[in-house]
Order: structure tokens, then sequence, then C-alpha cells
């Protein structure tokens, strides 16, 4: 017997007989514990066994592998980052020959501290079972503490988790406390959820940036060796370029990362090779530049001026956020690898040969990269400058499709298509909607701002908040999950926190020179995950207070006039805790039930990953003659949900199973209870009461084979006749005397989101053939 599907008795929980696990086990079929039964309002029973996924057990081979793919994926923003870093951070050119010195060094520690240690060394830690991005380290926040705001929640929904046994001490205390305070604050739930939603509009404004910014940059370099070209032909040819990159999303980041790594890999030969060339050729003693008197100096001299130029500095941090959203294409030891074998030598190179040039050609700053390298090797560069620019804007564009994932399965974003483009690695998705918008909104900037300067403003205030908002997120998570040692949680916030915080100071005085912009993409992607969330929420509560109880149901299909038609119809709703009431609506208007009837609830789990052996949780609804079950089919935010016919089968194959297995515990409980009644009446000596029980039992199980064999044949023919789909489809409208704020909110901007998005048919491709869509409107 499987184990893949969970039992659970329709009898009270209160009146159940022990069982024990002995008694359990001289039976054939697989049991490894006695599941706990409740009510209808619980809805599934515990899963088996406990599963660390967040380990990935890959061979070398295949770490090296995506390691060489992360190269092409991960890195082109933050590897081209050397075109512009200089050209921001002075845009008035160099006031004294040591202030290259002080820059130097800040770029040095700034990607240190923050690319390197803070998230290759901590933050890639956080992952949420091999997922990265803000909305990753929410769900995870949300596994150790009930601060979701989700509706669906279930008790069960913790044992998949991967939590551990700990021995009291004064870390697990302060975790304790901290996870109270935020259980019991609804202040705080609510600004949990939208911190994350500003990191993720962030992340999505990055990934609009990010194209413009590099490309742009890298095709202005032809300037260098053709003066004459106008500002109108290099913004149009990036324009040209942009349109060519979204257009190949849809291959894939497996094929695009294989075609963009080599490319990439020969970027950051170029930019060592050539830094390791000036550094020799033009002043070696930059560096000097390591101790960070430097800085402190740079600050002396410039005051005010030095603290507006981090703006410039920050950029070449600009990317980050994409190492840690996108690291679920990957692993993070690939990525571990790949930053420290090739990304982060290269770019610390680099920066110092460009430091070295500087010195010498002062009055060179405004176009540093270019005017840096050496003439032979200048066309060359200028192509590869161009298509690393090109494959730049890909790590965000992949980080954007994943976090745009996540949040719409936690019920954070309209529905949009995923489409899943690789069958090796999980986590590599693309999503049509969401390419074509950032393609228009890219377009739009980069024909709008024309320079790199003002996009750059704009770029950096994007690049500086989602740090912000992560480190924000990692602390509690540090505190909380972790239970790190206060002194570590301290020394971050001092140093990488005010870092951070330095920064971000730094590129909001730039807000009216295009700082704006990603502000402006931040708070139009709020509103829409804001609206969307808020009513998916309302109209769960609604379907709570609504649903139809296990008494409520007997009463209908015993008082209802109504006949059975065969085949299996599947009844979908996003309830989990009971059934929705729209099932009350539809038998009032058709009175016919197929032969067969499963209430499905699709959902999804603030999790990654769902082991298909906890996918499905199965209860049997009364009365049991009606063969009426609920089944609650669990996704993680990164399954693929199943094709349409082989989802079927394997609920079909789940519900078989779950029949005999409950069939048999329903006998093997009313057995003992039998067993126990007899045993009053027999006197110790007269009667071999170990005979008596087995003759019982012998007698049960043949009766109980044979209802299941009835049941099953039941269900096999139910699935010969054919499958029907229903969907509950939902209008939702505010109630009356609502206040003008509500209705605006649901009648106006939901709705029309609402119209203008897949509807859940198109979502859960489900076939036209099959479905039939039943209405019903709901006042919220």
């Amino acid at each position: 017997m499987s184990n893949n599907t969970v039992v659970q008795d329709p009898i009270e929980e209160t009146d159940h007989d022990e069982v024990t696990q002995d008694q359990l086990e001289e039976k054939n079929h697989s049991f490894p514990k006695l599941r706990s039964y409740d009510s209808l309002d619980l809805e599934s029973a515990k899963v088996p066994g406990h599963h660390d996924r967040g380990a990935q057990d890959l061979e070398w081979s295949m770490i090296l592998n995506l390691a060489f793919q992360s190269i092409g994926i991960i890195y082109g923003d933050i590897g081209t980052s050397p075109l512009y870093v200089y050209a921001s951070t002075f845009p008035s050119g160099i006031n004294h020959s040591d202030d290259i010195l002080g820059v130097l060094s800040l770029i040095f520690y700034t990607i240190t501290l923050i690319p390197l240690i803070k998230y290759v060394f901590i933050v890639l830690r956080a992952n949420d079972n091999g997922e990265g991005g803000t909305f990753a380290l929410y769900s995870l926040i949300c596994r150790y503490a009930r601060v979701s705001l989700i509706p669906s929640q279930q008790a069960e929904d913790s044992h998949v988790s991967n939590f551990k046994l700990q021995l009291p001490s004064n870390r697990l205390k302060r975790a304790s406390r901290l996870k109270s305070k935020l259980e019991n604050s609804n202040f705080a739930k609510n600004f949990l959820l939208i911190i994350t939603m500003l990191g993720t509009s962030m992340v999505i404004g990055d990934g609009v940036l990010t194209p413009c910014i590099s490309v742009l940059s890298a095709v202005g370099g032809i300037r260098e060796a053709k003066s004459t070209l106008s500002e109108e032909t290099i913004v149009w040819t990036s324009i040209a370029i942009l349109i060519c990159l979204f257009m190949v999303q849809r291959f894939g980041t497996d094929k695009v990362g294989y075609t963009f790594a080599p490319i990439i890999c020969v970027w950051f030969t170029f930019i060592g090779g050539i830094g390791v060339y000036n550094f020799f050729k033009f002043d070696p003693t930059v560096v000097k530049a390591i101790n960070p008197l430097y800085i402190i100096d740079y600050f002396r001299r410039n005051k005010k001026e030095a603290w507006v130029s981090l703006g410039g500095v920050v950029l070449a941090t600009t990317g980050t956020e994409a190492l840690f959203a996108d690291v679920g294409h990957f692993t993070v030891r690939s990525v571990q690898i790949s930053m420290c074998s090739v990304t982060y030598p290269a770019l610390v190179l680099a920066y110092t040969g460009q430091a070295s040039f500087l010195r010498k050609h002062e009055n060179l700053v405004a176009g540093t990269f270019f005017k840096s390298i050496p003439g032979p090797v200048y066309w060359p560069m200028f192509v590869v400058a161009v298509a690393a620019a090109i494959i730049a804007s890909q790590a965000m564009i992949s980080g954007t499709f994943s976090i745009i994932q996540q949040s719409l399965s936690l019920g954070c974003f309209p529905r949009v298509k995923v489409v899943h483009t690789s069958t090796k690695y999980e986590g590599q998705v693309y999503i049509p909607e969401v390419n074509y918008l950032l393609m228009l909104a890219c377009v739009g900037v980069t024909a709008g701002f024309k320079t790199t300067q003002r996009i750059g403003n704009a770029y950096g205030i994007a690049v500086v908040f989602v740090m912000t908002l992560t480190s924000s997120l990692l602390v509690l998570i540090m505190i909380m999950i972790w239970k790190t040692n206060m002194l570590f949680v301290i020394a971050y916030v001092l140093i990488i926190g005010s870092v951070e915080l330095l920064y971000l100071s730094s590129v909001l005085y730039k807000f009216d020179q295009g700082g704006y912009l990603p502000l402006a993409f931040a708070a139009v992607l709020m509103a829409v995950m804001y609206i969307w969330n808020n009513v998916y929420r309302k109209k769960y509560y609604y379907e709570l207070d609504h649903k139809i109880s296990s008494e409520k149901l007997k009463e209908i299909t015993v008082n209802t006039n109504f006949s059975r038609i065969p085949g299996l119809a599947m009844f979908y709703s996003e309830l989990v805790h009971g059934i929705p009431p729209i099932f009350k609506h539809y038998l009032a208007n058709v009175s016919a039930l197929h032969s067969v009837l499963v209430f499905v609830s699709i959902k999804s789990l603030p999790i990654s990953k769902v082991p298909i052996e906890e996918r499905f949780l199965f209860r049997r609804l009364e009365p049991r003659e009606f063969h009426m079950f609920h089944c609650v089919v669990r996704y993680g935010y990164t399954d693929v949900h199943n094709e349409r016919d082989t989802f079927e089968k394997t609920l079909l194959e789940r519900l078989k199973e779950y029949i005999e297995e409950d069939s048999w515990l329903t006998q093997r409980l009313a057995s003992n209870r039998a067993a126990a009644e007899k045993d009053t009446e027999l006197e110790d000596g007269f009667v071999n009461k170990e005979i008596e029980h087995e003759n019982m039992e012998q007698d049960g199980e043949g009766e109980q084979q044979e209802a299941v064999q009835k049941e099953t044949e039941l269900v096999d023919k139910a699935w010969q006749a054919g499958v029907v789909h229903l969907v509950g489809e939902n209008e939702v409208i505010a109630g009356k005397g609502a206040s003008t704020g509500k209705k605006i909110l649901i009648d106006y901007a939901y709705n029309f989101i609402k119209k203008n998005l897949r509807q859940t048919d198109k979502v859960f491709e489900i076939p036209h053939k099959r479905l039939l869509k039943v209405g019903m409107t709901y006042e919220l």
C-alpha cells in the first residue's frame, strides 16, 4: 500500500478507541504512524515525514555547470557597472588627485561588504528552500511565526516545513519573545507585508532601469570612435537592442544562460586584463587605497559633495539583489563559486585599473571606461561591452520573473501566466505579460531620459531601497529563526546597516533629478498588489463565514431532490476550510450530482516546494453513500502545476488509495470497539479471547475489502464516464452601506484588474470542452 495519501475518519475524535502502533503494524499496509482526526474545519491531517528541501544534493559537475550558467544570468548587471561608476561619481570632474584613491577605497569596501559578505555569505543562507528574493524572506518568516495575512492557512501546513527541536537557551527565549510580539500585533503583520511588497516593487523597477542604463552606456561608447553620432541615434539604437533582448526571453533562462555565459566570461577577462594593464602602466601606487583612511580624507576635503557622490559609488553594487532573487534558477553553492572565483576578482581589477588611468588623466573622467582601453583592443572591447550590457539586463529580468511568480502564488499579485522553461532545472520561469510590460517601460524610460546620468539617479534609489529592506527582513530572520548571537546581529546592523542607510540618504538627495522614477514605479505596483491582496482576503473570509458545514451539507443532500448522473466532477474552490457557498447555489439551480464529486482546493503554501507525497490531502464528506470528497492540493510557489491529464490521473490514484486506507482504518476502529464490548461479556478461562478477536477481524476484513472494491469500481466507472470541471466564478461588489473608499477599491479598481487578466480556467489550464462555470455574486 502506498503512503501517498492522508487518511481521515468521519468519526469524531473524542469517541475514538486507542489504536496502538503495534496493532497498526499487524496490517500489511504501510502505515508509519496514526494520523490525527479532525473536524471538517481543519480539513486535513498531518503529513507523513519531514523533508529537508533546503539542501540540494547535486553532483559537483552539475554545480559547476550551474556556476557557469550563473555567470551569464546573474552577473551581467554588476559586471557592467564599471561602464558608468566613475563618471557618475564625478559628474563635475575631479577636484583633487587623492579623491580618486578615496573613491577607489569606497568602491572596494562597498563591493566587499555588500555583494560579497552580505549577499554571498549571509543573505543566500536565508533562501526559502532554494528560492531567493524579498518574498522568499517573507515566506520564511511566515513559516516560523503566524504573521501571514494570507487566509488559507492550516495547522497541518507547518509539517511541510523544516523545524528542529532546540534546547532552551537565551537565544531561544529572545526568538520566542520576538515571535510572540509579531504574532500579537496586526500592525507588525501589515507592516511586514507592505515592506515585502515595496521590496518586490523596487526589484521590478530595478528590472526596468537596468536594461536602460546598461545598454545606453555601452552603445554611447561608440562616440569615442565616431564623435559625429547624435544622441538620438544612440538612443534609438539602444531601444532596438532592448526590444530584441525582450524578444528572446521566451526561450528560457537555460538556453539564454548557455548563450550569454561565454560572452560574460570574455567580458570579465577583458576588464580584468585591461585593469591589470592600466595598473602597471599608469600608477601602481593606487593599491594603497586599501587603507580606509583615504575615505575619511575624501570626506574631509569634499564634505557635502563627497556625500552626494555616494550615489555614484553605490552603482558599483547594481544587480546585487538579482544575485539573491535569481538563486532559485541555480543553487547557493554555484552562485558562491562563480562570485568568488570570477566576478569579484575581475571587478576589483577593473576599478583599480581605471583609478590608475585617472591618476594620469583626471580630465577624462566622463568617459573613463572607453578612454582607458588600449587602442588595439578598442573595437573588440566595444563589441563585447555592447553584448555584455545586453546580458546585464538579463539578471534583473530573470529576477523579476522569479519574484512575481512568488508573489502570485502567495495571493499578492494578479493572475498571470507562468511558463516553466526548463525541465532540467527547477525555478526557471518566463511570464509573457510581465515581459511585454517591462519592454514597454524600458523603451519609454530610454526614450524619455536619454542620458545615463539621469537614469543613474533613479537607478541608485531602486538599488539601495531593496538592499535596505532586505537587511531589515534579514535581521528578523537572524534573531527569530537562526537565533544568531546578538553580538553578530549588532555588528551586522552597525557595519552593513549603517553603510546602506548612508547610501540611501545620498541617493534620496537626487529625488528631483530622476530619483522619483523608481518610487513612482513602486507606487503603481504596490497599489495593484495591495488592491488585489486586500480584496482577495476579503473574498476568502466571506466564503469562510458563509461556508457549508458538515451538518448543513448532510441536510442539503438529504432534503434536496436531485438526480445522480454518471461521471466524476471536480468542483474548484479557493476555500480550504470547508465547502464554498457557491455549491448550494449550484445545487439549487442544477438539481443533479455526478456519481463521484471531489471538491478541489488548489492551495499555495509560502514555501518553495511541496513533495508529491505531501501534495494531496483528502477527506470524506457525509453522507458516505453520496461519494463526496474534499481534496486540498498543495503547491509551493516554485512547483510546476501538473498538466491537466496528469493531474486528473494522479488525483484519481490518490483518491483510490485514500478510500482503501480510510475504509480499513474505519473497520479497524469499529472492530476494536466491538472487541472491547465483547470482552466485557466473556469470563476469563472459559473462552480464548485472542481466537475470538482474530475471527472478528477476519470477518471485518472480508467485509471491508468488499466495500473498498465496490467503491473503487464506482470511482473507475465515474472516471470512464467522463471528468467534468466545475469552476466557481465569483463576482464581488461592495455591500450595501459600504464607504466610498471601499466601493472604489472593490467595484472599480479590483474588478478592472480582474477583467483584464487571466481567469481561473486559464490559470489552471482546464480544457474548455469539459468546463462548466458557476457564477455567484458576493457582497463584501
